[in-house]
């Protein structure tokens, strides 16, 4: 690694901490919170129709920077640019700027740590039997596509380890933005759509019925046929050459 490298490193660590800290330092939560935005409600949304374009542009910002750094009130969020822009615009701004911060997440991740974690678990050293990393590894790149839209569709996994856990692997850039943003299309169109109804919604908790997220998992699910008919086809195929 090159001085340039490490100062850069550097700088990207800062700016990633210093953001975070000065979320917390700026008492964030506290203005990134239910109350705060339903009592805000009317001036919020008239704001928004004297300035769109600028409230547009300040939205997008935003909701790049609260992904790209993995802080919380998602949901408020998108809830909050639904209400602000409806259903349809507010779930466009929601899906582009979502995904740019998670690939700003990947992406930093990969440059930053990717080196050291794969030299620890062993990816990059050739081996004659490649152990359990490797072989996780080697599965996850071979159907990227598939597993990221699994893990984006199910909602059980977090949208953070979800952009930083594939940055260790071979993942590539490309794949891993088209999965993200078909991926959270569903949940986006929801929280969305809900977002118009922001002033009578007591709690977060309250948004999402079993039923809906049965029907991610589901979705989740038929992303992962594409591979079980490879591995079926693939395992038919042996046996047929035995």
């Amino acid at each position: 690694m090159t001085g340039r490298d490490t100062w850069i490193k550097l700088g990207l660590v800062l700016l990633f901490a210093g953001g975070i800290a000065a979320f917390f330092t700026l008492d964030g939560p506290k203005y990134l919170s239910l109350d705060t935005i339903k009592d805000n409600r009317d001036q919020l949304l008239a704001l928004t129709e004297r300035h769109y374009l600028a409230a547009v542009l300040v939205a997008f910002t935003v909701y790049v920077v609260a992904t790209a750094l993995s802080l919380p009130g998602a949901v408020l969020l998108s809830l909050t640019v639904g209400l602000l822009f409806g259903r349809w615009i507010g779930a466009a701004i929601i899906v582009v700027a979502a995904t740019v911060g998670a690939t700003c997440a990947f992406l930093a991740a990969r440059y930053l740590f990717a080196g050291f974690a794969r030299r620890k678990l062993g990816l990059d050293a050739p081996a004659a039997t490649p152990g359990l990393a490797a072989r996780i590894n080697q599965g996850f790149s071979d159907n990227a596509f598939n597993y990221l839209l699994f893990l984006r569709l199910v909602p059980l996994f977090p949208f953070m380890l979800v952009n930083l856990a594939p940055a260790f692997t071979n993942v590539g850039v490309r794949t891993f933005i088209i999965a993200t943003a078909i991926g959270i299309l569903p949940g986006v169109f929801v929280f969305a759509n809900l977002g118009q109804s922001l002033g009578r919604i007591e709690s977060t908790a309250e948004l999402v019925s079993p039923a809906t997220l049965g029907a991610f998992a589901l979705l989740g699910l038929f992303a992962l046929v594409p591979i079980l008919i490879r591995k079926l086809r693939g395992g038919a195929a042996r046996s047929a050459g035995a």
